[in-house]
């Protein structure tokens, strides 16, 4: 990341963040990371506030259980552990609900600094989802940061990334994808002038329309 690109969180919370996660990941139960440490373990561009982990089984709710304050929101269909001024969110397969499946998501992993991670095609539709959900506020923002970040910074797989909308009968994400794309304006956090991007917004648009 360029060092004169503003950091969107405050980086005191995204340091004790990052080490919680860290600790997790040494832990005896396995996980692979979403949401938006997700992305920046992909980009290393934007640390991320809150952790968001998909359990691979309920072997690790029980690890959790027992050494967090470990809370069920079965509204949303997830475990959460409140961390001070970030929360921890636990999906699990079989019960958290997402566009794609979590046994599916969890087919698509590979492991960076010795953590597991989900692929920047599951990344995108993921991120497209919680942006949808709250287009209007900071994190509807952040979202759109992470997902210009995965598109600029990693190789996102097109061909992979409509295979699996059309899977789970997510099509229309492809056009939101185009709109979100042509619309940003947040420049300052991609590191990028008005000029560079008018030309990588072209080469994105050609290639999520191939």
């Amino acid at each position: 990341m360029d060092h004169n690109t503003p950091e969107f969180w405050n980086s005191l919370l995204t340091e004790q963040s990052w080490n919680l996660l860290k600790e997790l990941s040494t832990k005896p139960f396995q996980f692979a990371v979403i949401g938006g440490w997700a992305t920046y373990l992909w980009t290393r561009q934007h640390k991320s506030k809150d952790i968001d982990i998909l359990l691979f089984d309920f072997k690790g709710l029980e690890y959790l259980r027992q050494n967090f304050n470990l809370a069920k929101n079965d509204l949303l269909k997830k475990y959460e552990i409140k961390s001070g001024d970030f929360d921890v969110d636990i999906y699990v397969p079989h019960y958290s609900v997402f566009p794609i499946p979590p046994e599916e998501m969890l087919k698509h992993i590979t492991t960076i600094e010795n953590i597991k991670v989900v692929s920047p095609e599951i990344l995108l539709i993921t991120k497209q989802e919680a942006e949808e959900d709250r287009e209007h506020s900071v994190k509807g923002m952040k979202d759109r940061i992470d997902i210009l970040s995965l598109l600029i910074f990693t190789r996102v797989n097109f061909s992979l990334y409509h295979q699996l909308l059309r899977k789970c009968g997510k099509e229309e994400f492809s056009g939101r994808l185009r709109k979100i794309i042509s619309s940003f304006s947040e420049l300052k956090y991609l590191g990028l002038n008005p000029r560079e991007y008018k030309l990588k917004k072209k080469e994105l648009l050609k290639k999520l329309g191939e």
